[in-house]
């Protein structure tokens, strides 16, 4: 049997940022395994159908999505188990991670359990802060430690990997340049010029903390005096603002319509007619420099640059006051998307291609 790679993704955003990889990689028609470790379920076959991917994915666990605190410890033993089984498969050649979720450490992990060379892609992000995001922030560190090959998304990520074994390929910029490139290209239009609507989209663990979560909110009911604020919710998100009673409270603030999670395109599409966003997600901060849109990153500290000291703008939630918020909702931005011309999905594409071959070649003497 010819050696393939296993690729290993468990959360919407790593099937965003790597499905122009594997597109890249059918156009080569490199073979591949494609793994749902089942951290997310809910549109994520759909995700891959939007974006034309045509390889089979397989579910590593029964897709049943990870909500709460409880069902996470015996999800995660289902999917190490099954990641390592099928990583020693004789056919596995190298195993392929994106990003810093939980699903990443158990590509890693079972990569270096089942003595396969590991391929990160976005490697070498980092925080100021080891828990900050946590768990992302560590994470990143012990994935950046496991891999043979790290794809770095800019030269400021390629400087933070400095183990003599691994392989450190720049890829300029992050792949989700290449999703936005397909989103956009599928709605036949360029980014248009924004309204009075901010999009807001919050998910993260520490922001939804009952006081944390009651302070946003009073931060939105009162934006929404000056914008149409349209919320979409994470159904973990949903499910907090529910138990907290804060849900009501912005059912009937006029000026806050709610929306439910919705595909990535259609997504885009909001986030495109915005005149701003208020995230607390780092791919959000990378799509939104390049489609020139001002941002408010509601966390403590961000390990992404895009964005940093012209449209994007931290801010601790603690801290967040509706003025502040307004005033980086002010700032000036322009499309960036436009100026890049590297495709870094296909840079990531031909260095699988030549270590699946070297891995096949060393096989073979």
């Amino acid at each position: 049997m010819s050696p393939k790679l296993v690729i290993v993704l468990g959360t919407r955003a790593q099937v965003v940022k790597m499905a122009p990889v594997l597109l890249a990689l059918e156009r080569r028609r490199v073979p591949f395994r494609l793994l749902l470790t089942g951290q997310h379920m809910a549109t994520v076959e759909d995700m891959l159908r939007d974006f034309g991917v045509d390889t089979q994915a397989e579910w590593l666990c029964p897709p049943q999505e990870v909500l709460t605190v409880a069902r996470f410890p015996f999800w995660l033993r289902s999917a190490l188990a099954r990641c390592v089984a099928v990583v020693r498969e004789p056919q596995c050649a190298a195993v392929v991670t994106h990003g810093d979720t939980v699903s990443t450490l158990v590509a890693a992990v079972a990569g270096y359990l089942a003595q396969r060379p590991v391929a990160h892609v976005e490697c070498g992000l980092r925080s100021p802060y080891l828990l900050n995001p946590f768990p992302e922030e560590i994470i990143r560190r012990l994935c950046a430690r496991l891999a043979a090959v790290a794809f770095a998304p800019g030269p400021w990520a390629a400087r933070n990997l400095t183990r003599p074994r691994t392989r450190v390929v720049d890829t300029a910029h992050n792949t989700i340049i290449d999703a936005l490139r397909i989103a956009l290209k599928q709605q036949g239009r360029r980014v248009p010029a924004g309204s009075n609507h901010v999009v807001v989209s919050i998910h993260r663990f520490e922001n939804l903390r009952r006081s944390r979560l009651r302070k946003i909110v009073g931060l939105l009911t009162a934006l929404s005096e000056d914008y149409t604020i349209d919320f979409v919710l994470h159904p973990v998100t949903r499910r907090r603002l529910d138990a907290t009673g804060l849900l009501s409270v912005l059912t009937r603030t006029s000026g806050i319509v709610l929306h439910n999670r919705m595909p990535y395109f259609s997504f885009i599409s909001l986030l495109a007619r915005a005149c701003g966003v208020i995230t607390d997600g780092g791919s959000n901060q990378e799509e939104l420099y390049y489609l020139g849109k001002p941002t408010v990153v509601l966390r403590k500290a961000t390990e992404r640059i895009e964005g940093l000291g012209s449209s994007a703008v931290v801010l601790d939630p603690e801290r967040a006051t509706p003025e502040t918020v307004r005033e980086a909702l002010r700032r000036e931005a322009k499309p960036r998307i436009q100026d890049v011309s590297v495709e870094p999905s296909e840079t990531i594409a031909a260095t699988l291609e030549e270590l699946l071959r070297v891995e096949a070649a060393a096989r073979r003497s």
